[in-house]
């Protein structure tokens, strides 16, 4: 049987929990302390932020809502923390189409593929095992040995096409 589940709008229960978020936070701080970089509050705010919203974030929303905080804080530091926060292993960037960079949680997170909605920009997050299951199955004929992958399938939401129906 096949497992096919779709998170609507990326939107998970809630934000992490705090043992999540705690567990990020140390493996952050481990990695500060390994490459000799500063703990700073902005940072910590940043860091705050990016784990209260579900979803992918971009910076724009992450610089809102980190400046909601502390007024200080300017996109270069966003730029600068989220950066951090991919190398470190708790955040991932992912480059949709159309020029979009958002940022997702990689910190206990499992495998997903995402359905990009081209009209309002809404990514929904799904799991199918066949579709992983048929990718290692053309790999293994083809002698390849997948490292990562990532599928993102472009067109319209059931919103959307609601609204384009009714114009």
């Amino acid at each position: 049987m096949s497992r096919l589940r779709i998170n609507i709008k990326m939107k998970r229960s809630g934000p992490r929990s705090s043992a999540t978020v705690a567990a990020a936070k140390e493996k952050l701080a481990a990695y500060i302390a390994s490459h000799r970089l500063k703990a700073t509050r902005q940072r910590d705010i940043i860091v705050d932020a990016f784990f209260s919203v579900p979803g992918h974030l971009g910076i724009e929303e992450l610089v809102r809502r980190a400046r909601g905080i502390d007024r200080s804080i300017g996109a270069a530091t966003v730029y600068r923390t989220m950066k951090i926060l991919t190398d470190a292993g708790i955040a991932s960037v992912r480059h949709f189409e159309g020029g979009q960079t958002r940022y997702e949680a990689a910190f206990d997170r499992h495998h997903h593929d995402h359905l990009i909605c081209v009209s309002c920009g809404d990514i929904f997050e799904f799991e199918n095992e066949r579709i992983e299951e048929l990718q290692d199955r053309v790999a293994a004929e083809h002698g390849f040995v997948v490292t990562q992958h990532k599928l993102e399938l472009y067109g319209y939401c059931r919103a959307c096409r609601e609204r384009r129906r009714n114009l």
